[in-house]
């Protein structure tokens, strides 16, 4: 088998998508595209299911923010063995409810033997609200955010090298929208919000994090949906939060200099990826943005949509169009081996041609590794 091609895939959090809009119901197509590549990097929307996960040693659990800096080619990412997790409690949770989430954690320390603490409350509640923009995208604020800061910098302080965020979210179990949901359609409510203080948290201590809500259990739904049964199943969403969180890999700032980079072997360096793999209508995210900027091959999976239409063809972007993650992987798997997938298609287009009477760009048929955001080369693909 030829060496891993490194793959981003991105499934927005909050959109509705088809596919990756519930929890955990990205996970096969995420195991596709991991046997695939060889390597896939990607986030916790696409990865977490609540009591349910699945640990894959090609697979890495990279927060949003984090993402969005390697796909840009700030960070490089160097797996590991294994994350001390430091568990972030807010303090607006209830004491029964609080328990519950302190037993999962105990149950991921003697049953998976997860290295997990310490543990730390906020010193004031959170404060988080849900709210939904006009497009019907999920959204939220989170009111004390120094709150969430501190802890979370005492955690570091204190040893922690990833953190698990657990805030508590506002219940609403008789509205239509968590109706709808538990029934097989509309938005995660939630979505918006857990994204905004992970991204608040891994962008102030450059650590991996991830979240995990805290609600009050549901009554039984006979007519539940199988797309959110995984959210059913405990009294807490915290397990794949831990589970991804410990075999998370860490974030190296990638710092702009004149020569190689010191890194090693095992560091998986942004100049190496080798695909991005996105909704073909929701191509408007930073990480697919800036993968695309650098000229890394683009594929557009029109089979997953979402309650957004921003397309390559609005955007003016290069795609390969996928109807499926499974078409996906496989160009994936033809990228990998060094086929042009448009070969695996018919018609062939025209090659292209050049006048003579220009000049040339100087430009070479094998670009990578594709230079870092000032310019410099970084050192050859591991």
């Amino acid at each position: 088998m030829s060496r891993p091609l490194p793959t981003v895939l991105v499934i927005p959090t909050g959109i509705g998508c088809a596919i990756g809009g519930y929890a955990g119901d990205g996970l096969p197509a995420a195991r596709l595209l991991a046997a695939a590549s060889g390597c896939l990097i990607t986030h916790p929307n696409a990865l977490n299911a609540a009591a349910l996960y699945w640990s894959d040693p090609r697979i890495h659990y990279v927060e949003g923010w984090a993402l969005n800096r390697f796909a840009a080619g700030d960070l490089a990412l160097a797996p590991v063995a294994s994350q001390r997790v430091g568990l972030l409690l807010d303090a607006g949770i209830e004491q029964d409810l609080r328990l519950r989430h302190l037993q999962a954690a105990e149950a991921c320390r003697a049953s998976l033997g997860l290295s997990i603490g310490p543990v730390l409350s906020t010193d004031v509640p959170l404060e988080v609200s849900l709210s939904l923009g006009p497009s019907g995208v999920s959204s939220g604020r989170i009111g004390r955010p120094d709150a969430l800061i501190r802890a979370g910098e005492r955690l570091r302080q204190a040893g922690a090298t990833a953190i698990a965020v657990v805030a508590r979210f506002p219940d609403d179990p008789g509205s239509e929208a968590l109706a709808s949901y538990r029934q097989g359609s509309g938005v995660d409510a939630l979505a918006g919000a857990e994204a905004v203080i992970s991204h608040l948290l891994s962008r102030q201590l450059g650590l991996p994090c991830a979240h995990a809500p805290a609600l009050a259990p549901l009554s039984l739904d006979p007519r539940l949906d199988p797309l959110a049964a995984a959210e059913e199943l405990g009294h807490t969403f915290l397990p794949c939060v831990l589970v991804g969180l410990s075999r998370a890999p860490d974030l190296i700032p990638l710092r702009p200099v004149s020569g190689p980079e010191p890194l090693g072997e095992a560091v998986i360096h942004p100049s190496r990826i080798g695909a991005v793999v996105a909704p073909a209508g929701a191509l408007g995210g930073e990480a697919v943005l800036a993968c695309a900027e650098r000229g890394i091959p683009l594929i557009a999976v029109e089979g997953n949509p979402s309650l957004l239409e921003v397309s390559a063809g609005r955007l003016g972007l290069s795609a390969i169009a996928a109807a499926s993650y499974a078409e996906a992987a496989g160009l994936v798997l033809a990228l990998r081996e060094g086929l042009q997938p448009e070969a695996l298609r018919r018609p062939l287009p025209p090659l292209e041609q050049l006048s003579a009477d220009r000049p040339s760009d100087g430009g070479s048929a094998s670009p990578g590794p594709w230079p870092l955001r000032d310019g410099t080369r970084p050192h050859p693909p591991c």
